[in-house]
C-alpha cells in the first residue's frame, strides 16, 4: 500500500525546496518565482523503520524492502484557483489523487523571498488554500446534486435519500465549513459520496511550518499562530527547516543525528511526517523475513488476514488458507523464526486474525 501525501500552498512558499529535501530526489525545479512547478513532481521514498534492520541482523537477507510513501509537489494555488486561476484546475485534480494533504506555510521573513501577497501570514494563506478547496468541492457537489436530481424524478433506487443527503453536506460546504467538518462524515452516504468525489476538503491535512533554522529549538511567532489555529482545528503541525533537510541528505545517521540536536530538533521532517500521515490515516506495517528479504507492507490498522495478505498479492487474498504468525518481540527475543516456533511463539490463525502492528507473518495459500 503505497501512501500518496500532497504536498500543497501557496506559490513560492518552499513545496519544491521541501519536496528536494524529504524525497532526497534533487531534480525538482526550484526557483524564486510563482509557478515554477508546473506539472507535479513525484517520488516514491522509503518508510524508515528500525526494526527492519534488527530483523536483517537475525535473518541475514538478500535484500531489505521498505514500505514506500510517495510525495508529490503539487502547483502553488493563488486566489481563485476553483474558477481556473494561475493552474488551478490542474492543481485541484492533482489532489484529488492524494490521500493525504501536507499543507505547507511559511513560517519566516526574507525580504529575499518573495510571497505572493505581499506579507507573510500563515492564517491568512491557510484560508485562501482552504476557501479554493471547499469552492472545488460545492462545484462537484452541485454536478452531483443535478444528476441525482435526475435519477429522483426517475425513481431510480436510492436517488431521493442521496440527493436530500447530498442537499444537506452542500448547505455545509456553502456555510464555508470544510467537508472534513461534516457531522455525517462518518456515515455510508458521505462514505460512498467521497468516494466518488473525492472531496477536497474531506481529505486528512497536516500543516508543515517552513521555518528557518533559529525557530527550529524556539518557535517564532507566526508558529505559534499556526499552533494555536491547529489546535483549535484539530490538525497537527509538524515544523521542518528546508534548507536543514537538504543538508541532512548528505550525512549519515549519526552525523544528521547530531546536527539536529545541536539546533535542538530530535526528528528530521521526512520522519516527522510520516510518523504523522501514518497516525493520521490508521496505517500499520507487519514484516515477512527470510534469506531472500525482509520487507515491511503497510496496511491499515483493523485489516483481517486475508486483507493484509492482499497488498503482497491479490492471490493471497483469494486463496487463504492460514497465516504464520511470529510478533516482533517474540522473533527478536527468540532469535529467528526457527527458535521461535521451537519456544512455541509461532501462532496459526486463520481469516477472522486482526494483524497488529510488527507481526511477522507467513500465508499459506492455494488458487
Amino acid at each position: 500500500m503505497s501512501l500518496a501525501v500532497g504536498i500543497v500552498g501557496l506559490p513560492n512558499v518552499g513545496k519544491s525546496t521541501t519536496f528536494n529535501a524529504l524525497t532526497k530526489a534533487m531534480n525538482a525545479q526550484s526557483a524564486n518565482y510563482p509557478f515554477c512547478t508546473i506539472e507535479p513532481n513525484k517520488a516514491l521514498v522509503n518508510v524508515p523503520d528500525p526494526r527492519l534492520n534488527e530483523l536483517a541482523k537475525i535473518a541475514k537477507p538478500q535484500r531489505i524492502l521498505h514500505s514506500t510513501i510517495e510525495f508529490v509537489d503539487i502547483a502553488g494555488l493563488v486566489r481563485g484557483a476553483s474558477k481556473g486561476e494561475g493552474l488551478g484546475n490542474k492543481f485541484l485534480s492533482n489532489i484529488r489523487e492524494c490521500e493525504l494533504i501536507l499543507h505547507l506555510v511559511r513560517c519566516f521573513e526574507d525580504e529575499n523571498i518573495t510571497h505572493t501577497e505581499g506579507t507573510v501570514n500563515p492564517l491568512r494563506d491557510i484560508e485562501i488554500i482552504n476557501t479554493e478547496l471547499i469552492l472545488a468541492d460545492i462545484e462537484q457537489l452541485s454536478k452531483k446534486i443535478e444528476k441525482l436530481t435526475r435519477e429522483a424524478k426517475a425513481n431510480a433506487k436510492g436517488a431521493k435519500e442521496g440527493l436530500e443527503f447530498a442537499n444537506i453536506l452542500l448547505t455545509h460546504l456553502n456555510s464555508g465549513q470544510a467537508a472534513s467538518s461534516f457531522a455525517e462524515k462518518d456515515s455510508d452516504l458521505f462514505v460512498n459520496l467521497n468516494k466518488e468525489l473525492r472531496l477536497l476538503s474531506a481529505k486528512e491535512v497536516i500543516y508543515g511550518a517552513n521555518v528557518d533554522e533559529d525557530a527550529l529549538s524556539k518557535d517564532n511567532d507566526l508558529v505559534k499562530e499556526l499552533k494555536e489555529f491547529a489546535t483549535k482545528s484539530k490538525h497537527e503541525v509538524i515544523k521542518l527547516c528546508a534548507k536543514i533537510e537538504e543538508e541532512l541528505i548528505s550525512l549519515d545517521e549519526s552525523e544528521a543525528g547530531e546536527l539536529l540536536a545541536s539546533l535542538g530538533a530530535n526528528e528530521s521532517g521526512l520522519g516527522q511526517i510520516i510518523r504523522v500521515a501514518f497516525a493520521k490515516l490508521g496505517l500499520i506495517n507487519y514484516f515477512t523475513a527470510g534469506e531472500l528479504e525482509v520487507r515491511s507492507w503497510s496496511i491499515k490498522k483493523g485489516y483481517k488476514a486475508p486483507k493484509a495478505a492482499s497488498v503482497i498479492h491479490n492471490d493471497f487474498e483469494k486463496g487463504f488458507i492460514k497465516a504464520e504468525v511470529i510478533s516482533y518481540e517474540d522473533f527478536i527475543a527468540c532469535g529467528g523464526e526457527s527458535k521461535a516456533k521451537e519456544a512455541g511463539k509461532l501462532r496459526l490463525e486463520g481469516k477472522d486474525y486482526v494483524v497488529q502492528d510488527g507481526d511477522i507473518m507467513h500465508f499459506r495459500f492455494n488458487v
